[in-house]
């Protein structure tokens, strides 16, 4: 891994000429996205996150923590967060940016810890990778969890980028599911790997977490598809 998406929000923190991200999957055309909107204030934040941190109580994990926003947000209010990210240089943005503890970690390498919220945000549920892999995070997600503890997590429901047919159906992928995209990331003209990453609708979310032995609840739905949900 190059760690390009890392690299931006470091050179982001440090003014070391930060450009924007090149993202581009295998159903859309590359699309510019800034690196600034990794570092919003709370106020600048969509619905959607701000209720995932309002709900947010006890011992916290921020999975996937990029430059470190939610984290912050919390460990300001009071709250024992422990930031993981795979990526080395978010990782040191967020030490840069006053986040206490922090650790380069993949989710499931993640021992000998529980916690009483789990936040995975900014579609939260693409560190699946795919479906057939969703059972072995939801799994891990559920051992870390403290007596009543509850994970959050957004994503959304993409059948609107498929094309629609006259009798309302959208012409989807027959083999595997639509929301199983791959990713490329490109940053100052290199280009990372490219990988796996998941949008899963509602019920797709809902359905995987019952049969791994997790309630799931709709909290809150946003304007384009998107939406939280609290597993518990």
């Amino acid at each position: 891994m190059k760690d390009l998406f890392g690299q931006a929000i470091l050179d982001f923190q440090t003014n070391n000429a930060p450009e924007d991200l090149v993202t581009e999957t295998n159903i859309s055309d590359a699309d510019d996205m800034s690196v600034e909107y990794l570092f919003r204030a709370y106020n600048e934040m969509p619905k959607l996150e701000k209720k995932a941190l309002q709900l947010a109580k006890g011992k916290i994990l921020d999975v996937g923590c990029g430059a470190g926003s939610h984290s912050l947000y919390l460990q300001e209010k009071g709250f024992d967060v422990t930031a993981i990210d795979i990526s080395p240089n978010a990782i040191k943005a967020c030490q840069l940016r006053g986040v206490k503890n922090t650790i380069v970690q993949n989710l499931l390498e993640v021992t000998n810890e529980k916690f009483d919220t789990i936040l995975l945000l900014m579609n939260g549920t693409g560190i699946f990778g795919t479906l057939a892999d969703t059972s072995k995070y939801l799994q891990k997600l559920k051992s870390l969890l403290n007596p009543n503890g509850q994970i959050l997590i957004d994503s959304s429901d993409i059948i609107y980028m498929f094309d629609e047919d006259e009798d309302g159906s959208f012409l989807v992928p027959a083999n595997g599911y639509y929301g199983e995209l791959t990713f490329t990331v490109s940053y100052k003209g290199q280009t990372e790997e490219t990988f796996p990453w998941l949008y899963l609708d509602y019920n797709t979310l809902q359905n995987a977490a019952h049969a791994n032995g997790l309630e799931c609840e709709l909290v809150i739905e946003g304007k384009h598809y998107d939406y939280l949900a609290k597993l518990f």
